[in-house]
């Protein structure tokens, strides 16, 4: 009898370490950081939070409305505290008339566009990595830095996946330099990804040169790929943060004369799927890089390649 207790108990553990790496860790945090936002409305209303109901989190997504959040955050927040409801084992009805209908009426209200951050092209792509060349830095940091922002770009990665990678994740061949993803966004059960970066003919701007180089300065054998520095500027065996890469971009963009205001970590990625779409690459292998499951945004970077490329008033002759 007591073995079986304690294997019962033995199951109990296992099944709740599953729950709590079915998702993501960001994607858990996002969860309970919506949710604490609504538990805050809901305490200074004196509304109950868990369990809520559809009116309360009608009124809820009417006054995020009010601080004019984007849709797209409040649709996000809507999920997060169905998902804490259910993971607490209650229900709540995130269909219901009272809230679906809310959404409509904000949208409607509102608008739904979305004012993405820009596009690092390849023009300012290039002035980033010849102002990362003319500091006056170690060349071990120039070097680091030069490399997040070349493999980012060429590889059309999400800031967290660069900072994500390890030593071993690199295959360097005859053609270029293999990288394997070991988990993404659209890859939450680790299959892996691979993506190709082949040599480039300007070596001062390729990816795979840079990273040698890199990897050469570092004496980097295993472990992290990007890292930290300390005060003393020696390299330390932490890795860096994905907020990093964004810091990375803005400042540089600043020392090259270009205003950050509207670029992220995420300009690396749309900047390489704006660019391929540029140069005539079709959304199949725009996807084959980026590793997007749907079409919807890649032919949302294709629109904006294409913006005067297609454009009709080219036809008109003034």
């Amino acid at each position: 009898m007591n073995d079986i207790i304690t294997d019962i108990k033995a199951l109990q553990e296992e099944t709740l370490f599953n729950l709590q790496n079915s998702k993501a860790i960001n994607t858990i945090r996002a969860y309970k950081s919506d949710f604490k936002d609504f538990s805050l409305f809901c305490a200074k209303n004196n509304f109950k939070s868990l369990p809520s109901e559809p009116k309360i989190v009608s009124l809820y997504l009417t006054y995020l409305s009010a601080k004019d959040i984007k849709i797209s955050t409040l649709k996000r927040r809507l999920v997060s505290i169905g998902v804490i409801h259910r993971l607490k084992g209650y229900y709540l009805d995130t269909k219901h008339p009272s809230i679906i209908e809310n959404v409509l009426g904000i949208k409607r209200r509102k608008g739904s566009n979305y004012k993405s951050k820009k596009p690092l092209l390849i023009s300012s792509l290039k002035k980033i990595i010849d102002v990362i060349d003319e500091q006056n830095k170690l060349e071990i940091k120039k070097l680091r830095d030069r490399s997040i922002i070349l493999i980012g770009f060429s590889g059309g990665y999400r800031r967290n996946e660069i900072v994500s990678l390890d030593y071993e994740d690199l295959d360097f061949v005859s053609e270029g330099l293999k990288i394997n993803l070991k988990r993404s966004k659209t890859d939450q059960f680790g299959e892996g990804f691979t993506k190709g970066l082949p040599y480039f003919d300007n070596s001062q701007y390729c990816p795979v040169k840079s990273l040698q180089k890199w990897i050469k300065i570092s004496k980097i054998n295993s472990g992290p790929l990007f890292r930290r520095f300390t005060k003393g500027s020696n390299l330390s065996k932490n890795r860096l943060t994905d907020q990093t890469v964004a810091l990375l971009i803005k400042e540089y963009l600043k020392l090259s004369g270009i205003d950050s205001q509207n670029y992220s970590g995420h300009s690396l990625r749309s900047g390489f799927a704006t660019s391929a779409a540029e140069s005539g690459a079709d959304e199949r292998n725009i996807m084959a890089m980026t590793g997007h499951k749907s079409t919807e945004m890649v032919r949302r970077y294709i629109k904006e390649a294409n913006l005067f490329k297609n454009n009709a008033l080219n036809k008109i002759k003034i």
